[in-house]
Parts: structure tokens; sequence; C-alpha cells
């Protein structure tokens, strides 16, 4: 990584985006270009850049908010990312397992098995190394 990539990789780090994304960033903006260049930047520039850097709750209730929210539109390939994100920006385990669960009542039990089907494939990841574990720095 050249010195100008690694003072990237370290500013973008910095935003609600590089702490959800982590390094999985260049590969979840890449399947969003080859969608539809426009939609990558819509969600890029408006949703994480504008409406996540919003004041008012911490990254890591935003994240819960929308591992929720997912949940109910039924979207697991964003729930995943979401599910990554919380962990990252601090949730435990049992926090998100709460939300989840949180979720039966509102939205059935089918769509929150799937959810926990995410979130164990998640951690399944995590242990095998598959899945890094952000530390304090990143």
């Amino acid at each position: 990584m050249t010195d100008g990539n690694r003072a990237g990789a370290e500013e973008r780090a910095g935003t609600a985006r590089g702490q959800i994304f982590g390094e999985q960033e260049e590969r979840i903006l890449a399947r969003l270009a080859a969608l539809d260049p426009d939609l990558m930047r819509y969600v890029r520039d408006f949703a994480y850049d504008t409406v996540y850097e919003r004041p008012g709750l911490d990254l890591k209730t935003k994240e819960l908010v929308a591992s929720a929210l997912l949940v109910s539109l039924g979207s697991p390939t964003e729930l995943r990312t979401h599910l990554r994100g919380a962990l990252r920006a601090g949730a435990t385990e049992a926090e998100v397992r709460e939300v989840l669960l949180l979720c039966v009542p509102y939205l059935g039990f089918p769509r929150v098995v799937a959810a926990f089907t995410q979130l164990q494939a998640l951690l399944d990841a995590r242990q095998a190394g598959q899945e890094k574990t952000p530390t304090r720095e990143e």
C-alpha cells in the first residue's frame, strides 16, 4: 500500500462508512458500482457520508437500528454488512442478539430466524479467521 493509499484508508477509517465497512469497503462499493455507478455514489455520499455522519446517535446505536430495519426489509446481504458494522462499532454479541429478538413480536419468527442465520454466519466466519475482528486502532 502506498503512503497515499494508506493515508486515504486511515482517513476513511475515521468515518462512519470506514468503521462500518472496514476492510470490506472496496468490495462493497465495487459491488454497488457494478450494479450502477450512480447508485453506489448515492449510497456512499448520502447514506453514509451524510446521514450516518449526523450527530445525535452514536454509531453503535445507528448500526443496531439499521440492523433492525434491515430485518424488517428481509435484506440479508445488507443485514450482514450492518451486523458486522454494529460489532465493529462496539456492540456486543449479546446486544446484537437482543436487538434481533426484539424484532420477533413486530416482524415475526421467519424474518428473525433469517437474521440469526446471518449473524451466525458472520460469527462463524470470524471464528474461522475469515472475518477480521476490529481492534481499537481501527
